[in-house]
């Protein structure tokens, strides 16, 4: 069985110039949290808003037929509009949230990339 080639840094198959099919890769998030920390809202040389956030995640996943209790918190930001948005939220709040995972420049951990959110 031959296996599978590899995805480089850009989300290329070797030896090719075009992005890998939209069915081999895959980088979304859908969470429900709460917003547990939001810094002040800068903007980034290019004059676009940017937020930093934390979100809370708390949730009973089912596993192997055993219930498991599941926390999590995790490093968000935000761009231009929606940044400007979740900016005026609530600490405290619940929100569904959607976007991607990355990582920052110089960066050695995930942030999620907020592309949308809306009130759960």
């Amino acid at each position: 069985m031959k296996t599978p080639a590899r995805l480089n840094r850009l989300n290329t198959l070797p030896n090719s110039s075009l992005p890998a099919r939209s069915d081999t890769v895959a980088n979304q998030l859908v969470l429900t949290a709460c917003i547990a920390e939001v810094k002040t809202l800068r903007y980034t040389p290019a004059g676009l808003p940017a937020l930093d956030l934390r979100l809370e995640h708390e949730s009973l996943i089912q596993q192997d037929g055993q219930d498991r209790q599941v926390k999590a918190l995790v490093k968000a930001m935000a761009f231009g509009a929606i940044a400007e948005r979740l900016a005026k939220q609530a600490v405290g709040s619940v929100w569904w949230f959607s976007g991607f995972l990355t990582t920052p420049r110089n960066g050695k951990y995930v942030v999620f990339q907020i592309q949308e959110f809306r009130q759960d």
